[in-house]
This record gives C-alpha cells, sequence and structure tokens, in this order.
C-alpha cells in the first residue's frame, strides 16, 4: 500500500445541495485520489472529503454530513468493520459501501457488514495498479454510488444505466398520478404509467426462482428463513450479482440461516427439493431438462445487463422448463436484470412478485418488472413470504 499521509485531506461541506455528497475512506493515497476523480467526474456527485483509515474518517463526521461512505475493508488505525457502526452511530441513515478485495476472508467480512448496516459492496482489484486500469470497477462504483444516493429525500432521480446521466422523474413525483388500488399490492411510491398487475395463477408452483442485487443477501437471510418450512417440496433457483468467491460464502450464510440445503449450482445437477442453489459468480446459472428431470446448466456466456450472473437467463429458462408452475420474485437491486425474465415468466403463465419500492435499497430491478407488466403483486419485503405460502399451497389471492 501507499505511504500514508501526515493528515487527512481537507474536508469541506458541500456547496450544491441537489448533489450525492460522498466521503472516500482508503489507506492508499493513490487509490482514494482515484475514486475521488473518477466520481467527482459525474456532475450528480460531490466528493467531500478523503480520508485514510476509519478513525479520521468518524471523527470527520462531526463536521460533515454525507449520503454516502466508500469504505474500505482492510486498514490501518481501524478497519472498515470496526469503523462502520460507528459511522451509522454518528449518523443515521448514511449509506455506507463497502470496498473489498476478491478473497474469501474479505467475501465474510463484507457479508458481515451487510448484516451490520451496510447497504453494499464493491469487489476491489488488488493493488493499485489494477485498481487504475480496471474500467469495470470505475463504472461499477460509478454505478452504485448513483444507484445509493438516489434514497436520500429531495435528490433527484438518476438512471445509474444512462451514462447521459439524464434525470428520471422521482418517486415523490410519480406518486400522485397512480390509480389508487389496494395498497397492499402496490409499491408505497408507484411509477406512473406503470401496467396494471395481472391476475394471479392458481396453479401450484414446482419452482421457486428468485433475482436479487444490491441489498439481496439481507433481503434473502429473511426472506428464505421464513420460508424454509414452506421449501421442502420445492426446489430454490437463486441469482444474486456477486463474483465468484462471495456467492459461495452467501450460500453458507443462508444455509445457517434458513436451515435448507444451499449451494452454488452446478453443471448437471438435478433440481432437489427443500434445496437452494446459487449461481456461481462469473457464471450464468440456467434450468434444463435432462429426460423428464429437471437439471442446472452453467454457462460462459458474456454478461447479460452488465451482469454475470444475471437474472434474465435464469428466469427465460424457468419460463421454457416450468411454464405455468413457474413462481418468480425480484428483490431489491440495481439496474433493470430480470425484468425480461419475468416477463416471460408471465407470459408463460407464471406468478411473479415484486418487491416494493420502500423496502429495497434500489428499486432497479423490481421496478423494471413492474414497468414490463409481468408481476400479480408488489409487496414489501415482510410481505412476501405469507404471498409465497399462498401461492405454494395453490391459494390465489
Amino acid at each position: 500500500m501507499s505511504a500514508l499521509p501526515k493528515a487527512p485531506e481537507p474536508a469541506a461541506e458541500a456547496d450544491n445541495p441537489n448533489t450525492i455528497r460522498v466521503i472516500v475512506v482508503d489507506d492508499s493515497v493513490v487509490v482514494r485520489g482515484l475514486l475521488s476523480r473518477w466520481l467527482s467526474e459525474r456532475s450528480e456527485i460531490e466528493v467531500i472529503g478523503t480520508f485514510r483509515d476509519g478513525k479520521v474518517a468518524v471523527d470527520a463526521l462531526d463536521r460533515l454530513d454525507p449520503h454516502i461512505v466508500v469504505l474500505d475493508v482492510e486498514m490501518p488505525v481501524m478497519d472498515g468493520l470496526t469503523a462502520l457502526p460507528l459511522i451509522l452511530r454518528k449518523r443515521p441513515g448514511t449509506q455506507v459501501l463497502m470496498a473489498s478485495t476478491l478473497t474469501r476472508r474479505n467475501a465474510e467480512i463484507s457479508l458481515k457488514a451487510l448484516g451490520l448496516g451496510a447497504r453494499d459492496y464493491i469487489p476491489k482489484p488488488e493493488g493499485n495498479q489494477k485498481v487504475s486500469t480496471s474500467e469495470q470497477f470505475r463504472e461499477e462504483l460509478v454505478r452504485k454510488v448513483l444507484a445509493l444516493g438516489a434514497k436520500p429525500a429531495g435528490l433527484k432521480t438518476i438512471d445509474p444505466e444512462d451514462p447521459t446521466g439524464r434525470e428520471t422523474p422521482s418517486a415523490r413525483e410519480t406518486q400522485d398520478t397512480a390509480a389508487p388500488t389496494d395498497r397492499a399490492a402496490q409499491p408505497t411510491r408507484s411509477m406512473a404509467g406503470a401496467p396494471p398487475l395481472r391476475s394471479v395463477n392458481s396453479i401450484r408452483p414446482r419452482v421457486l426462482a428468485i433475482g436479487s442485487s444490491t441489498g439481496g443477501p439481507q433481503a434473502l437471510m429473511t426472506l428464505l428463513t421464513e420460508l424454509a418450512p414452506s421449501l421442502k417440496s420445492h426446489p430454490v433457483v437463486l441469482t444474486q450479482h456477486m463474483p465468484p468467491s462471495f456467492t459461495a460464502i452467501l450460500a453458507e450464510h443462508i444455509s445457517r440461516a434458513s436451515g435448507m440445503t444451499c449451494k452454488e449450482g452446478k453443471a448437471g445437477e438435478p433440481l432437489n427439493p427443500g434445496t437452494i442453489y446459487v449461481a456461481p459468480g462469473g457464471s450464468h446459472m440456467v434450468v434444463a431438462t435432462l429426460g423428464n428431470t429437471p437439471i442446472i446448466e452453467i454457462s460462459d456466456d458474456p454478461p447479460v445487463n452488465f451482469c454475470k450472473p444475471a437474472v434474465d437467463p435464469l428466469f427465460e429458462s424457468v419460463a421454457e422448463v416450468f411454464g405455468p408452475a413457474s413462481l418468480g420474485l425480484v428483490l431489491t437491486g440495481m439496474g433493470h436484470d430480470g425484468g425480461a425474465g419475468a416477463l416471460k415468466i408471465a407470459d408463460a403463465g407464471g406468478n411473479v412478485i415484486a418487491q416494493d419500492e420502500a423496502s429495497s435499497v434500489v428499486w432497479g430491478m423490481p421496478g423494471a418488472a413492474v414497468r414490463a407488466g409481468s408481476v400479480c403483486a408488489v409487496l414489501p419485503l415482510d410481505k412476501i413470504a405469507s404471498k409465497v405460502k399462498s401461492l405454494i399451497a395453490g391459494v390465489a389471492q
């Protein structure tokens, strides 16, 4: 790592109240400079401080009010995991984005950080040279900061997938134009012009397919723990946007939390009831058939919607194999992955449920499914399990 500066770089309050205020915390002066420059190139983002370790960052919160903290995991004096709860205690509501290299240890730390209140994580290449030359890391950093920055009240909503930075209608602007309906089935903050909800298909599902991204790990722990007793006779296929090593750790965490068997999917493996199959990081996972037996297939095809693994290929394959006996869930996540696949499930006669905006960390993926007209229900996270249980029981609501 680079030599530490004698003091943290100066930080100042943001001048523009409409920008996303960010501080960067990393012990490498080179990395701090790169991240700060990349983020500052977007007019929607203002970097109001950069710091060399967690302690100086926490101390600086007495005079700063950031929307987002980009927080390195490994730092001297005070590491990211130690600083995280202190940041959230001083500034509740601050969105913390953990940055960690792709090691098993850091994957464990990142998932633990999500449980402690971090909103998301970003895999960081090892070494300053790899950080400086990784266009993928740069783009993902900017997209995630823009997506998380859309949450604070009063800030305009930016589509992080749109390189022009074009503003999209904010939730507050659209909610008043939504037609009055049953609030339990609608997002807390609706999108204007969304198609009506589909009718619920009463055919009992044979598979549960789930797609998630930003905010997904914690949502999955909560949901699958509650659903576990009802899934003894059903396989679950799951794509969570994660890199290699992270997905294996996620599967272990879900197993411990839910008591179900959860593992990365392997090519040719049959779908067994009561088992959760997680798409391995760096590969797409789809469902196929061998004779009359549904099996897992792993693909090295190019990224879809900037993602690998991606939700769309999984959902599309589920629609082909299971047709109207498919049940899809689109949970919190950045971008629009899963929108096209959810429509395939719905058009095949299956049911799709989307997490609502208020309970989502980022309402990109669920919002895309709603806009596609594929969903039969839009529910807060704590209501989804009950709906799934009723559908598994063959009770249409």
